[in-house]
């Protein structure tokens, strides 16, 4: 018998749950967004930490001096993800059986990312002080595959969003020196689902209690369950909802020395999230309907965004025109391995993802043509958490290239706007994984995945 058969054990949320550290989006590596700001998609970044924007109360609380009037902003940024799949699998590894299905569609409509801020510095006994807030997403996911695709027993449907409110103060030292704290309210919230193979499953079990079996039962038309269930006979699914608040912190120092030159720091602390939702099962076949590992229920996971540090560097090489520059190290190491329980307390499922911290570079530039307008550029280098061990189809991350242009217009003292356009370049990720039976995986699927991503931003700052 084979020794897949006899190990397969489809534990409950580990089917799903356990894609939701593996859930990602084309804004950044991992699930990472970095669409706070329409400026900084414009320059693909660089000089985040020092601008003059309301999304710094977010980003790096101390830059929020930079602004003297009170100002409101609000930035929406279109990700258009591209992506495409090559290749197949086999059941339990075996070239008997291999998987059905299609490439699965594109699995990326454009999705609405949405942030806003407002900054408000202080007078009289308290000038000096500035204070802000912010909402909006630093991390998220929506990817979405056709039903019968080749993938569907990894991922069928992921849907993460991760919204936090931030307020934040910053006081005004002294020689262009400026420090700010920020409190962090974040609210995750999951959906995912995958197509459950529950012909291997019952053909396992069968094969289990039936030593003497022939080899390869669950591929052979002479076992007695064959004309009903084998293989891929009788797919059902399975979807887990999940949702968790978290509180954290951001960190930040700015040093401007001079109009011409500023230097700023930040650090964002990782947020711990202890997801608590619902897992329903469809399709599960009568001689199944008894067994606890397929019952609806209530379960959970954790989920931990990870910490994000960064350094920006302005320098003005003449009037109107500033070389800008960053540098991101973000702690994706804190995703090791997810554990998935029951509300009861039992184990169910544990899987490793061993992602490790990534850095993020960009280099940047703006030219004020005249006071209403000002052009600017970036290119960016992005490393991607994931390796070709774990790397699964919720998120078919790589390294990739970043190339930016926007522009502002400032209509009146009062009012701007602004706009820009991203082109994101992912080397093809390789897709390549193995029967792992104890965590509910009992196919492999190997293959490519070929895409990009197009980002269209446009924000309003209005200050009084």
């Amino acid at each position: 018998m084979n020794t897949h058969t006899r190990s397969f054990r489809a534990t409950a949320i580990a089917l799903a749950v356990l894609g939701v550290l593996a859930a990602g989006q084309a804004g950044a590596s991992g699930f990472q967004l970095r669409e706070q700001s329409v400026k900084n998609l414009g320059k693909s970044s660089a000089g985040s930490m020092v601008g003059k924007d309301a999304a710094v109360v977010a980003l790096n609380p101390a830059a929020m001096v930079n602004l003297d009037q009170n100002t409101f902003q609000a930035d929406l940024t279109v990700i258009d993800l591209t992506a495409k799949f090559s290749g197949g699998g086999n059941i339990l590894g075996s070239p008997l059986a291999p998987v059905s299905g299609g490439d699965g569609g594109d699995p990326g409509d454009p999705t609405l990312v949405p942030n806003m801020s407002a900054v408000f510095p202080l007078h009289g006994g308290l000038e000096g002080m500035t204070v802000g807030f912010a909402i909006g997403a630093p991390f998220g996911l929506k990817t979405d595959y056709d039903a019968d695709w080749v993938g569907r027993y990894r991922a069928l449907t992921s849907d993460l969003k991760v919204i936090d409110f931030t307020s934040s103060v910053a006081f005004d030292l002294s020689d262009g020196l400026s420090i700010g704290v920020g409190l962090v309210y974040e609210r995750a919230e999951a959906t995912l689902s995958k197509a459950i193979d529950f012909g291997t499953a019952i053909c396992a079990q069968a094969a289990a209690s039936v030593p003497t079996s022939p080899a390869n039962t669950c591929f052979n038309p002479q076992w007695p369950l064959y004309p009903v269930y084998h293989p891929q006979s009788a797919d059902g699914t399975f979807e887990v909802n999940g949702a968790d608040n978290g509180i954290g912190y951001v960190v930040g120092v700015q040093l401007a020395p001079s109009d011409r030159f500023a230097i700023g720091f930040s650090h964002r602390s990782e947020i711990r999230h202890d997801l608590h939702g619902t897992l329903k099962f469809d399709g599960v076949p009568s001689i199944l309907g008894a067994d606890p590992r397929f019952q609806d229920g209530d379960g959970g996971a954790q989920l931990t965004t990870p910490t994000v540090t960064t350094l920006s560097v302005k320098y003005a090489v003449a009037d109107g025109f500033r070389l800008l520059a960053d540098y991101q190290r973000t702690g994706w190491s804190s995703l090791r391995d997810v554990t998935i329980k029951r509300d009861s307390g039992v184990v169910v499922g544990s899987e490793a993802f061993d992602w490790h911290d990534t850095k993020f570079y960009s280099l940047g530039a703006e030219y004020d043509i005249s006071p209403a307008f000002t052009l600017r550029a970036g290119v960016g280098k992005d490393e991607s958490p994931t390796n070709d061990t774990t790397r699964t189809p919720r998120l078919p991350d790589n390294d990739r290239q970043l190339y930016s242009i926007g522009a502002s217009w400032n209509l009146s003292e009062h009012m701007s706007i602004d706009a820009a356009f991203q082109r994101i370049s992912i080397d093809s990720p390789e897709i390549n994984l193995g029967v792992d039976a104890a965590a509910g995986n009992t196919s492999t699927l190997v293959g490519t995945f070929d895409g990009h991503a197009n980002l269209y931003g446009v924000s309003m700052q209005y200050r009084f």
